[in-house]
């Protein structure tokens, strides 16, 4: 982000708005998320399928598994993430915890939307006091409730959205630009998985593979699944050819 003139005075300080109603540090936290790596989430007809892309930068060395960007939050709740892996799973135990705290309470699962409206309270007070800084991470989150089947998704600033598919993190515009042109309200599971997965090799670097894809459904009767690379590859070898070039992916 280009810094303007007179913009330094304004972006020390969480707490401090510019003249034009900016808060800098939060965009910065925005910046953050559009550096990480891509997600993204689908609805289909009893569930959601959750999907991101989990490259690390020294493949040959480290184990791709110890890098989780998908975590269960309840038995009908998950969660992808991206930005700062760190920020993103302190706002996963916090999620956690407070499913717990209204299961134990209510003795039933937490209703998404509830849930979701928790997770960006906890954000939005980091936005409003001083000493501490935005958390630097959206997390796309899919489950199911007594209402239905959701996706949401939450920004730095506290704000939520719910969507029928979309995507988070770096070059996510290729995804949405998929996602527009081909979701369609009643999807079954295996063509939303298939739609998910095209979406993200849509953001991929040129050549790269889907090898460290991690995906996930969450559907009643079920509640969370993860697949297996297995299973992974398998859905891949169904995807049509790739159109043409892709644009390069953030890292």
């Amino acid at each position: 982000m280009e810094m303007q003139p007179g913009q330094m005075a304004y972006d020390r300080a969480i707490t401090v708005f510019s003249p034009d109603g900016r808060l800098f540090q939060v965009e910065y936290a925005r910046e953050a998320v559009r550096r990480g790596a891509t997600t993204a989430g689908v609805v289909y007809a009893n569930g959601v399928v959750l999907i991101a892309d989990r490259r690390i930068p020294n493949p040959k060395l480290a184990e791709p598994a110890s890098l989780e960007k998908i975590h269960q939050i309840d038995e009908n709740i998950a969660c992808a993430t991206a930005g700062l892996v760190a920020d993103a799973r302190v706002l996963v135990d916090h999620a956690r915890l407070s499913a717990q705290v209204h299961r134990i309470t209510y003795a039933e699962a937490i209703p998404v939307e509830l849930l979701v409206r928790k997770i960006c309270d906890n954000k939005q007070q980091y936005t409003q006091y001083g000493g501490v800084r935005p958390f630097g991470t959206a997390l796309l989150v899919g489950g199911y409730d007594d209402s239905g089947i959701h996706l949401f998704e939450t920004e730095p600033s506290g704000s939520l959205t719910s969507f029928h598919a979309t995507s988070t993190g770096g070059n996510k515009g290729p995804v949405m630009e998929l996602f527009e042109a081909k979701y369609k309200p009643g999807l079954d599971r295996d063509t939303a998985i298939l739609l998910a997965l095209e979406g993200l090799r849509a953001a991929l670097d040129d050549g790269a593979s889907l090898a460290q894809v991690e995906i996930c459904t969450v559907q009643p009767g079920e509640g969370m699944r993860r697949l297996s690379a297995e299973e992974v590859q398998k859905y891949a070898s169904r995807l049509p050819p790739a159109p043409g070039p892709s644009k390069s992916a953030r890292p």
